[in-house]
């Protein structure tokens, strides 16, 4: 539950940091005329309804198990969260990448150059602060690892959409504010299309990497390898097992499926070893409450 209330905390802090930022963004665009400003705005909104998809994602993912989804809902979150970085690619990146292509032949100066370097710069303290709220989820969470370390094994893929999206912003942010300076320093508009076009590259270079990322959890996913050797240590030790022979996990969203090949302790009768085997499961999902699926398998040889 912690889990999930990180990620719904971290979401509705971009969300509304998006909303602010791209209703600024708009509003100043429309003023100064700046393609970098107006691409940014577009990315801004994307992030907007990103945000909004995450939370459907979260919401299907709590959906019972059924007959023709025996193991849950859990990873509709991973495919909403693969649609957000194809929507970052497209609307966000693809998007910019068009508008500074438009804006190189034009001869057009950006108009009100303050105004557009205020609004950036307001832009990426909200957005530095909605990065901030999603890090300061994520140490709820990451146990000691490194911030990159629990970027790489993390299988929560709503708090690495997020953690993506907002340092897609904040370098974007940079980008824009950077091309409206020097298109005002020089009176040359070709560096506001340079931005655009900068822009547009680094979303979709990181909408790329989201994407290949949130793949392998799309597909079927083990769980992190510390909580797949946390789990066999915490077999080992009951008494009812003498070693696991193998282990099999898969993360669902929020919940963890494990498939157990143990070598048990020798037993009077069948029934005795079918009571050892329910107690460890049982101690098992108590240990650990993400445990929805356990399947018991006694042998003496993997």
């Amino acid at each position: 539950m912690s889990h999930q209330s990180s990620s719904v905390k971290s979401i509705i802090f971009a969300l509304l940091a998006n909303l602010g930022i791209a209703i600024t963004k708009t509003v100043a665009a429309i003023i100064t005329g700046s393609g970098a400003m107006l691409a940014e705005s577009i990315h801004s909104f994307a992030d907007c309804g990103n945000q909004g998809l995450l939370f459907v994602g979260l919401k299907n993912a709590k959906k019972a198990p059924t007959i023709d989804h025996p193991l849950g809902h859990g990873k509709a979150i991973y495919f909403w969260s693969f649609i957000v970085a194809l929507i970052l690619f497209s609307m966000g990146g693809l998007f910019s990448i068009y508008e500074g292509v438009h804006k190189l032949n034009s001869s057009e100066e950006i108009s009100n150059p303050y105004i557009a370097i205020a609004v950036l710069s307001v832009s990426m303290l909200l957005e530095g602060a909605s990065l901030w709220g999603c890090i300061t989820q994520i140490n709820k969470i990451r146990h000691g690892q490194s911030l990159w370390k629990w970027f790489r094994n993390s299988r929560k893929s709503e708090l690495v959409v997020v953690m993506g999206e907002d340092v897609a912003a904040l370098l974007g942010l940079a980008f824009a504010l950077l091309s409206v300076v020097l298109s005002m320093i020089t009176g040359n508009p070709i560096y506001d299309a340079i931005g655009s076009i900068g822009i547009g590259a680094l979303l979709v270079v990181i909408s790329i990497f989201l994407a290949v990322k949130i793949k392998g959890l799309l597909i079927g996913q083990s769980i992190a390898p510390e909580v797949r050797q946390e789990i066999i240590d915490f077999l080992e030790a009951q008494p009812e097992v003498k070693s696991v022979l193998n282990l099999i996990t898969l993360q669902l969203g929020e919940q963890i499926m494990v498939a157990v090949k143990a070598k048990m302790e020798n037993t009077e009768t069948v029934d005795e070893l079918i009571q050892n085997i329910n107690r460890c499961e049982v101690e098992l999902k108590k240990h650990n409450p993400a445990i929805q699926w356990s399947f018991f398998e006694p042998d003496v040889t993997d």
